[in-house]
């Protein structure tokens, strides 16, 4: 996997204080479109750099509801911030645990989300997060745009 994907994908962290910290500033959620069945909440969606509204990944995410107190709870379906953020400023603990690294080419709706176009390999991530308890809080798939 070649640079800066190798380090922005490979190793043991969380996506969204990564790329805030690769990028230099904070990022927003965009949801595109979600479905929640009892405790499963899935959702695609993009993060955003917060200044100029950028693309910086990608994301198809199944969330485990159970997994969260009330508050945490309703910010995870707000949809207004990352997952990655929710968890971090509500202080609960969990590990990342990839999966798979992948080399995907873009079809029309990834081209779309993230502001691109034409065929283009990407690559990407399967990251599992889970709880001290060994619970799945979520099982994500991070693809990242293209680093020109």
């Amino acid at each position: 996997m070649p640079e800066p994907y190798r380090r922005l994908l490979v190793g043991s962290h969380d996506m969204t204080p990564t790329l805030e910290a690769f990028y230099g500033e904070r990022l927003n959620l965009r949801v595109l479109e979600r479905q929640q069945e009892a405790e499963s909440y899935r959702r695609l969606v993009v993060l955003t750099l917060a200044n100029s509204g950028r693309p910086v990944e990608f994301g198809a995410i199944v969330i485990d509801l159970a997994c969260f107190g009330p508050a945490a709870r309703q910010l995870v379906l707000a949809g207004k911030r990352p997952l990655g953020s929710v968890l971090a400023d509500e202080g609960i603990a969990h590990a990342s645990q990839p999966r798979a690294f992948v080399r995907v080419g873009a079809n029309t709706f990834i081209n779309e989300a993230l502001g691109i176009s034409g065929q283009r390999a990407l690559y990407g991530r399967r990251n599992l997060l889970v709880l001290p308890d060994n619970r799945v809080l979520a099982d994500i798939i991070e693809i990242l745009p293209p680093a020109d």
